[in-house]
């Protein structure tokens, strides 16, 4: 086969800057754990392939150094309603197979949210490995599906029982739906986590042993499915109980934030609803220092991931409350406390408990200490995943994955 040519969809995020600084030798500053982006650097450059990555950024933007090629370029009618909507996740499945066609690709490694499944199916059709990076669930784990996204995920299934080469998983969840879809007759599945270098948390030191304020942080996207509303309903119950000793930290930006705001503004919230928008690596860092806990409120709209908050959660050495609609729960359930799916209610009782019950939360918090180290474990990470699916296609002799392992199991 010789040089792999590898097309590498890589959803939202500004890829061009990841790959400005990984040239240099560098992580991005702008991220917390290691970019997945520059985990494909790193396997193209072990593997000498040549590669086009893909980003659906609105940022437009291109750049081409050496064997690589990194894109910028949004998903049709990605905001649109639902007609538009899905049209575009189609077209935009077109588009890739003629970026594929034209760049003579062997390999499409393929991330949630850059098209229809089923609509890479002529990639496959045309000998090109397709390889999906699952991120996110299928479909919402606590939420009954309307009739086109039932079309949708019967297509889907169909796409993946015969299509991929292999599939990358991240969580068990993601692989529990894979299987439900398909009957358990699809390629090998191999599980990935995120991966973070052991420095980025090594001051974070022990939670605050004053808990007065008691600050409970969140940090992700501010949008309604990800629960930051509800967190302002209980900031509101708190302030009508005199909990004032209870601070909202709001970390992150999305088309919610200002709407928030507003809110919190209307509710003279302010001084206990912190909205800091988005926040560079080094005041994460500090975010995180100066919590006790972090809540993750996703709710049943959303089709979670890993919550990647979860584990950095964790591995500061916080305890972390969210629902068994986050992935990330199975991986990390001692050092969380969960809670119903969507119960706006219990979120703020295990806030109280937390707070006011010191033995419950120094236990919660020692918990974490054992589950840190498979977030550094490179052998569990993306790139290593990648790298067992790849391996084959650098012999000659070799068309099909060999049976892989999913770590952990």
């Amino acid at each position: 086969m010789g040089h792999l040519r590898i097309v590498y969809t890589a959803g939202p995020g500004d890829i061009i800057g990841t790959f400005q600084h990984w040239v240099q030798g560098r992580e991005d500053p702008s991220q917390v754990s290691v970019t997945y982006s520059g985990q494909f650097y790193d396997v193209c450059r072990e593997f000498q392939a040549e590669s086009h990555s893909i980003a659906s950024s609105r940022n437009p933007g291109a750049v081409r150094e050496g064997l690589f090629r990194v894109v910028h370029r949004p998903i049709f009618f990605e905001r649109g309603p639902a007609p538009l909507y899905h049209f575009g996740q189609v077209l935009s499945g077109f588009r890739l197979l003629l970026t594929a066609l034209r760049f003579r690709a062997h390999v499409a490694v393929i991330c949630s949210g850059s098209a229809h499944w089923f609509s890479l199916t002529l990639l496959s059709l045309f000998g090109i490995k397709v390889i999906p990076s699952l991120h996110c669930v299928l479909w919402p784990k606590k939420k009954s599906l309307g009739r086109v996204a039932r079309m949708v995920r019967w297509l889907d299934g169909w796409f993946f029982r015969r299509m991929p080469y292999a599939i990358l998983s991240a969580s068990h969840d993601i692989t529990q739906q894979v299987e439900e879809l398909t009957g358990k007759r699809h390629p090998p599945v191999v599980e990935f986590l995120p991966t973070y270098r052991r420095e980025q948390f090594a001051g974070s030191g022990p939670p605050p042993s004053v808990r007065r304020p008691f600050r409970v942080l969140y940090a992700g996207r501010i949008e309604a499915d990800k629960g930051v509303f509800a967190l302002l309903a209980i900031a509101q119950r708190f302030a009508a109980a005199g909990r004032d000793e209870i601070v909202f930290d709001i970390c992150g930006a999305g088309s919610a934030l200002e709407e928030l705001r507003r809110q919190v503004s209307a509710r003279k919230l302010e001084e206990r609803f912190r909205c800091h928008g988005h926040c560079t690596k080094p005041v994460m860092r500090q975010m995180f220092s100066q919590s006790h806990v972090v809540i993750v409120p996703t709710t049943s709209d959303f089709s979670e991931g890993f919550n990647q908050v979860v584990a950095e959660g964790i591995l500061s050495g916080r305890p972390v409350i969210t629902s068994d609609v986050c992935p990330a729960l199975d991986y990390v359930r001692e050092g969380v406390v969960e809670v119903p799916t969507d119960d706006v209610q219990a979120y703020g009782n295990a806030l109280l408990q937390l707070c006011d019950d010191v033995a419950f939360y120094e236990a919660k918090s020692s918990a974490c200490l054992a589950l840190q180290a498979q977030f550094y474990d490179v052998e569990r990470g993306w790139a290593a995943a990648l790298k067992k699916v790849l391996l084959p296609l650098t012999a000659p002799s070799q068309t099909s994955v060999p049976n892989l392992a999913r770590p952990g199991v």
